[in-house]
């Protein structure tokens, strides 16, 4: 079934690069060790998403805490939010 016009806010997702991979490989446990390797794996998966930005859009207005989101770890999320900013798809932008 086709998303309609008024689906769109949740359309991006069906078109996520981790729409088939296994949710566990972006929540990873610890910040070490083979965990850095998951996290790069993950981020890696973000890096050829199609809808990367709307992630990211979608992940910062929701408060998305935990986990690899739009290429982006728990804590790069919390800097992102504190400098009030918000990446786009080639530059780094102030939010207004």
């Amino acid at each position: 079934m086709a998303a309609g016009r008024g689906d769109d806010a949740l359309y991006w997702r069906e078109r996520a690069a981790c729409l088939r991979v296994d949710p566990d490989l972006f929540f990873p446990i610890g910040v070490s060790g083979l965990t850095l390797a998951q996290v790069d794996e993950a981020k890696a998966v973000c890096g050829r998403c199609p809808v990367v930005e709307r992630c990211l859009d979608w992940a910062m207005r929701a408060g998305q805490v935990e986990g690899v989101w739009a290429g982006t770890t728990e804590s790069e999320r919390r800097a992102m939010r504190r400098r009030g900013v918000q990446r786009t798809k080639d530059t780094v932008t102030t939010a207004a």
